[in-house]
């Protein structure tokens, strides 16, 4: 029960963050639509700031395990651009409350304790994608670039082309335009020789 109870809040207080945005959301709002007594709320989370700490750190890793899960050593880089691209894609519609609250809601002033936190998450999710993309740099089948600059390429014109859907602006499933962005994301990160090879 105690396990629910704390599932229960971080759900309540998506919800709730959704609809009233941080500083409009209240500890009472999170714990009524939880059902849960306020000592039962602070007996999991010293204050609101922390439930939202908590539930962006376990959202980012949600979010890095399903984009992970996609790729894997041993694929060739269109494949693996190709799976990037649409995992990102497929995650932020099938899970578009939390990708609002992961790429929209969370707050820009979290404690640099909770950045460590999420610098160490970042770190791991570039540990996973570089077993797959490090052999083909090396290979020459993807530009040998920083791998910031290549996630951004990867993730960047996705998510710009996400955030109508995210925002309610535009209710339009962002999917159907994957084989563009995978097209653009290949001419930029895959080099000239091997796009010719495969054309």
């Amino acid at each position: 029960m105690p396990a629910q109870l704390r599932e229960d809040l971080l759900a309540a207080g998506l919800e709730v963050f959704e609809r009233d945005g941080f500083d409009g959301a209240t500890v009472a709002a999170i714990r009524a639509r939880a059902r849960a007594s306020n000592g039962s709320f602070f007996h999991f989370f010293a204050s609101k700031k922390e439930l939202a700490a908590t539930l962006f750190l376990e959202t980012l890793q949600r979010y890095h395990a399903a984009i992970l899960a996609e790729v894997m050593p041993g694929l060739s880089a269109r494949e693996g651009i190709g799976r990037l691209i649409r995992a990102h894609l497929d995650w932020v519609v099938e899970h578009r409350r939390e990708a609002r609250y992961l790429f929209e809601i969370s707050r820009g002033d979290w404690t640099e304790e909770l950045r460590d936190k999420q610098r160490a998450l970042n770190a791991r999710f570039a540990e996973g994608i570089e077993r797959w993309r490090a052999p083909l740099v090396a290979s020459g089948e993807l530009l040998p670039l920083p791998q910031a600059v290549f996630a951004s390429q990867i993730i960047g014109p996705a998510q710009i082309f996400c955030r109508a859907f995210l925002s309610g602006r535009d209710r339009s499933d962002p999917r159907p335009q994957a084989d563009q962005l995978v097209a653009c994301a290949i001419r930029a990160l895959v080099s000239d020789k091997s796009i010719g090879d495969e054309t």
